[in-house]
């Protein structure tokens, strides 16, 4: 009978005993130069246009605007010696939730909360967190707008041209706007929150809901762009499929919107941590390697959430399920396995961006992460720094460091305005 779960894991596939964490960066790393050069490849590369160089200039006031998700914000910002200053902050829900909206409405909304700041600011910040192909004008062209929000005829439209639009259409003709999504914002807007701390170069990081990361990348890298300046890209690393998926990560995958998609994303993000926690531990009820009394509570289980998953973890919440010794062990240490597993890609994901990038040779490289997962899972962040140390900083003598942040994407559009308008 198996006995841990570590065991149950590797017969399984979720883990592998001979995994090469070299060879697993190598292959990222590969798969990246791909994706620059427009070769086919499982890392999109997605060049957004932005510029990181140059001085944020104090006092400019410039809108700002976070749209993603179920809501919505809007603020006026601007920079006072190196600090972002946030005021006005409105929040409220997206249009298209509960019934769709029109691609005018949605404009004319967006139009709505900032015209009240357009006689201080002439450029907008706007993240905008659904599927947009970037323009070299720095706009966004929409290929899809979801995550519970639907808004028809979005499909193909501009963002930036058409608010700028409806702004000259109500008196306030010269706007400019620039499109950025939420990765990028969170290493922006790191950067505005940490401009006078002397790190040499950054990454952005999104662990929550969902995986991705970004990063400055030279221009002779982005060969698929001719005379391409350096600028972020979008890595959009969860989409990676290069690795070796285990039973419950398939089971996962087909029981998915998107089957045969997203591979890393699946292994690694908060939304889907639970349920492969869940599909694990039905299968070792069905294997008898928890007491009957447990294993019946885990079927009567409609779902179970990431932080359920990450509580476990830690051993926490586990007395709901069983009060056996020998149980609450085994649940503790499978859950604990995912989370491990998920930090142990995504530090192999940070350090072939690493090696592409040149970066933590000449300074330190901040990675600023942001997202459910890195700031509130007890076991996540703790695992990926102690495993960046090994592999970045002690294998590789590259001083790359995880800093958490939260609140960065409205700090990010506005320095993406103020550094990509002039």
């Amino acid at each position: 009978m198996i006995q841990s779960a570590e065991a149950f894991f590797v017969q399984y596939g979720m883990i592998s005993p001979s995994f090469d964490f070299r060879n697993c960066v190598s292959q990222m790393r590969s798969d990246m130069e791909r994706g620059l050069k427009g070769e086919h490849s499982s890392y999109p590369m997605i060049p957004t246009y932005l510029k990181t160089s140059g001085q944020v200039p104090d006092g400019e006031y410039v809108a700002v605007i976070d749209a993603g998700g179920t809501n919505f914000r809007s603020a006026l910002a601007h920079f006072e010696s190196g600090f972002c200053v946030i005021e006005k902050v409105k929040k409220i829900g997206m249009p298209g939730i509960g019934k769709p909206a029109t691609w005018e409405d949605f404009i004319s909304f967006v139009a709505d909360a900032v015209e009240p700041f357009m006689k201080k600011a002439d450029k907008i910040g706007f993240c905008f967190s659904y599927s947009a192909d970037i323009t070299p004008e720095v706009d966004g062209r929409v290929n899809e707008i979801d995550k519970e929000v639907v808004i028809t005829g979005c499909e193909g439209r501009l963002v930036g041209r058409n608010l700028c639009a409806e702004l000259e259409r109500r008196g306030y003709a010269g706007k400019r706007a620039v499109i950025i999504n939420d990765t990028a914002a969170v290493q922006l807007g790191g950067m505005a929150k940490h401009l006078n701390d002397g790190f040499a170069s950054c990454f952005g990081q999104v662990s929550g809901t969902g995986t991705n990361t970004c990063a400055a990348v030279p221009g002779k890298k982005i060969e698929k762009i001719k005379n391409a300046f350096d600028m972020i890209v979008n890595f959009e690393c969860g989409s990676y499929e290069g690795l070796e998926q285990g039973l419950f990560d398939r089971q996962l995958d087909e029981m998915s919107h998107n089957p045969g998609k997203k591979h890393l994303e699946k292994m690694t993000a908060g939304v889907y941590l639970g349920e492969l926690c869940h599909l694990a531990l039905v299968r070792a009820a069905e294997d008898g390697l928890l007491s009957r009394e447990c294993g019946k509570k885990i079927r009567a289980l409609k779902t179970l959430n990431s932080a359920q998953a990450d509580a476990f973890s830690c051993g926490e919440g586990i007395n709901a399920l069983t009060d056996n010794a020998d149980d609450a062990a085994f649940i503790q240490e499978l859950a604990g396995l995912l989370f491990r597993r998920s930090a142990l890609l995504m530090c192999a994901n940070l350090t072939a961006m690493a090696e592409l990038t040149d970066a933590g040779k000449k300074g330190t490289t901040a990675v600023f992460a942001e997202g459910s997962l890195v700031q509130y899972s007890h076991l996540y962040a703790p695992e990926l720094k102690r495993l960046m140390k090994q592999h970045l900083q002690e294998e590789l003598g590259r001083d790359v460091r995880l800093i958490i942040e939260e609140d960065t994407t409205l700090p990010g559009a506005a320095a993406a305005a103020l550094l990509n308008l002039h």
